[in-house]
């Protein structure tokens, strides 16, 4: 499927033109996701806009195993903003790109979620212990090279996938009810 990607490049460059002329614009406040609890494993976060999404665990875990894990919408979230950003770097060359796949797995230790320590009494991590991601793009008549420079200098401009690999600090912020 080749689209014209025009209209996308041209609204890059308007922002690219006002961010350069007034970069104090450029950061600003990211909407919050609030989870709010549901029963079981069960959460509904929201967007301050009103969109939702549900999440529950496998059944394993007490879900029960007909929604999406916290853990899989993390990867879709790497995969949605990797190829989001390679499709911006495509449209801003002006490239007409046929396909763009990003996939994104990862390997777990169930253990870590669960608090318990490895063999050596060693607390198992909750995160990943491996994550990949695989992009899968083509676009007619464009060298391999210079495909694989789109998509790594894209990948140095995704949000999620950047947050992954330089560790944002995540302070936590604790409201107890009735203290």
């Amino acid at each position: 499927m080749t689209a014209d990607l025009q209209p996308i490049a041209t609204a890059v460059q308007r922002v690219q033109s006002v961010l350069g002329r007034r970069p104090e614009k450029g950061l600003h406040d990211d909407a919050a996701a609030t989870a709010r609890w549901q029963g079981g494993v069960r959460m509904v976060t929201s967007h301050a806009d009103g969109t939702q999404v549900v999440t529950d665990m496998p059944a394993e875990l007490g879900g029960t195993g007909d929604q999406a894990t916290p853990g899989w919408l993390f990867r879709a979230s790497l995969a949605s903003c990797a190829a989001t950003c390679i499709l911006l770097a495509a449209a801003t060359e002006g490239l007409a790109l046929g396909a763009l796949d990003v996939s994104v797995g990862s390997r777990s230790d169930t253990r870590g979620l669960l608090g318990m320590s490895d063999e050596a009494g060693r607390p198992v991590s909750a995160g990943p212990v491996e994550l990949h991601i695989h992009v899968r793009i083509d676009a007619p008549g464009v060298a391999a090279d210079r495909l694989r420079a789109l998509v790594e200098g894209a990948m140095l401009c995704s949000p999620v996938p950047t947050v992954v690999q330089q560790a944002t600090p995540l302070p936590l912020r604790l409201d107890i009810a009735g203290a």
